[in-house]
């Protein structure tokens, strides 16, 4: 069974969805303890999508970070169908107050591929999905930086000496999914990460990022392929497809 246009929606809706409850316990919250928020949150929006993918798609596996899915789906393990979701990325982010650089992430694998994703930031009132109408990408303009995102807490020496090598500049930000939709929204160039993810830190953003006419791979080329016996998904390119061979080709020089 291959995806159709429902799941298109439905990932859309749902990561959408969870953003307003994250967003609804964070003013509910705003005297907490931020440790106490980020659990709050993470635990309301894991119980809601775990709860509308064992309603609407009780025969498709599920792989979030914040556990097993609901018992009424099948073991991921053999399922060709896989909602790969994170239920809050970039809960440091979501713990400091007018941060925006947060996320919920819902995808769906088919026969290890991302081919549906949502990345909902939900403090930018923004939804970013395979069902959008993107434009097709352009070349970079030769008189300006070309602009690499990175982690805040652990930007990648492969970024520096990208940056280096093409007179680039870095820029920092929270979660994978915010650097992701920076590239897909134009704010930025390039995005390189090292040093470990998991599938479902990427997993949406990557299905996003191809729909929109993006370079994504991993760091030595190689392609992207999702529910894995183990999830570790160390690595991750996604780029302006102009720029992806001189990017590739420093990274493995």
């Amino acid at each position: 069974m291959k995806a159709n246009n429902e799941d298109h929606y439905l990932a859309e809706d749902l990561a959408t969805r969870a953003g307003l409850l994250l967003i609804e316990e964070r003013k509910l919250c705003q005297d907490c303890d931020p440790e106490i928020l980020k659990q709050k949150g993470d635990k309301k929006s894991h119980n809601f999508l775990m709860e509308e993918l064992a309603s609407l798609r009780p025969k498709d596996g599920v792989l979030s970070e914040e556990g097993l899915a609901n018992p009424v789906h099948p073991d991921r393990s053999d399922a060709n169908r896989v909602w790969i979701v994170d239920p809050l990325d970039g809960t440091r982010e979501f713990g400091e107050p007018r941060r925006d650089d947060w996320a919920v992430h819902v995808a769906l694998a088919v026969d290890g591929l991302p081919v549906v994703g949502a990345v909902s930031i939900p403090a930018l009132d923004s939804t970013f999905s395979t069902c959008n109408d993107f434009l097709e990408p352009s070349s970079p303009s030769e008189d300006k930086k070309i602009r690499i995102v990175v982690s805040r807490s652990r930007p990648p020496i492969e970024a520096s000496r990208v940056a280096e090598k093409i007179d680039g500049t870095l820029i920092e930000m929270g979660s994978a999914g915010a650097k992701s939709m920076a590239v897909v929204r134009g704010l930025a160039d390039v995005y390189i990460h090292s040093g470990g993810q998991y599938e479902w830190d990427n997993c949406a953003p990557a299905a996003v990022a191809f729909a929109a006419g993006l370079h994504v791979s991993r760091l030595d080329g190689s392609p992207l392929t999702y529910n894995n016996p183990d999830p570790w998904l160390p690595d991750l390119l996604i780029c302006n497809p102009f720029l992806a061979l001189p990017v590739l080709e420093i990274l493995n020089s």
